[in-house]
C-alpha cells in the first residue's frame, strides 16, 4: 500500500490518497476535508487503506509520512499510550482518535511501514500525493 496526504495550509482544506495492490490488483482511495491538518490527511491516508482490507494479512505501508512511519516503527506510538497520550514534552498528542484505530490494524495485521522520499521518482507515491491534491481542489 502507498499513501500520501496533503494540505493547503495547515490546517486548511486537505485531502488523502492510498493506493492498494495485491498481485494484479490495484485499488485507489481519496478523500478530503474542509478543514484538516497535512499529518492527519496522511494518517487518514493510511487507516482508509486498512479499513478496505477484509481479512488479516502481511502489509507493506511506504509513505513519506515521517510522522507516520517513525510513530509506529520507533515504538512512539506504544510509549504515547503508555503515558496515557502524553509526549515526552508533556504535551498531548494529537489525533489520538486516529492512533487508537492504528492500534487496533496493527493488532489484526502484520504491518511493516517503510519511509519513502516524497515528491521525488516514486511512481505510487507520486500518484497518491497528486490524487490527494486533486481531493481538496475538488472539494
Amino acid at each position: 500500500m502507498y499513501t500520501d496526504g496533503a494540505c493547503s495550509g495547515n490546517p486548511g482544506p486537505g485531502g488523502y490518497a492510498a493506493i492498494l495492490m495485491y498481485g494484479d490488483n490495484t485499488k485507489e482511495i481519496v478523500g478530503a476535508e474542509k478543514n484538516t491538518t497535512n499529518n492527519k490527511m496522511e494518517m487518514m491516508a493510511v487507516l482508509k487503506g486498512l479499513e478496505i482490507i477484509k481479512e488479516p494479512c502481511d502489509v507493506e505501508i511506504y509513505s513519506d509520512s515521517a510522522y507516520v512511519v517513525n510513530s509506529v516503527e520507533k515504538g512512539w506510538l506504544y510509549n504515547w499510550k503508555k503515558k496515557n497520550w502524553v509526549k515526552s514534552d508533556k504535551k498531548p498528542v494529537k489525533n489520538v482518535q486516529l492512533w487508537e484505530e492504528l492500534l487496533n490494524y496493527l493488532q489484526i495485521h502484520n504491518i511493516k511501514f517503510i519511509k519513502v522520499k516524497g515528491h521525488s521518482d516514486n511512481e505510487y507515491n507520486n500518484r497518491c500525493d497528486k490524487l490527494a491534491v486533486e481531493a481538496y481542489k475538488n472539494l
